[in-house]
């Protein structure tokens, strides 16, 4: 505390900042520059428009559909 009564805050989130790498550094993985690349990898694979269970989703909401507009013109 200052001597006007004011807390300066500086140097409690630098120690913070330094507390958080070092608690980072004890959770990263001992090959972290591999796990990033090939979760980088990964994420960047390409997206199929209907891949497994987009395919199913969208036939059964077409049909749902299909069926409440029949019903609604019947």
């Amino acid at each position: 505390m200052d001597s006007d009564g004011h807390i300066d805050i500086r140097s409690r989130i630098r120690d913070h900042g330094a507390r958080q790498v070092t608690i980072a550094r004890f959770f990263a993985p001992v090959d972290w520059q591999g796990e990033l690349r090939s979760a980088l990898a990964a994420h960047r694979e390409p997206v199929t428009i209907f891949s497994g269970n987009d395919l199913r989703l969208f036939l059964q909401s077409f049909a749902i559909f299909f069926t409440a507009t029949m019903m609604f013109l019947v």
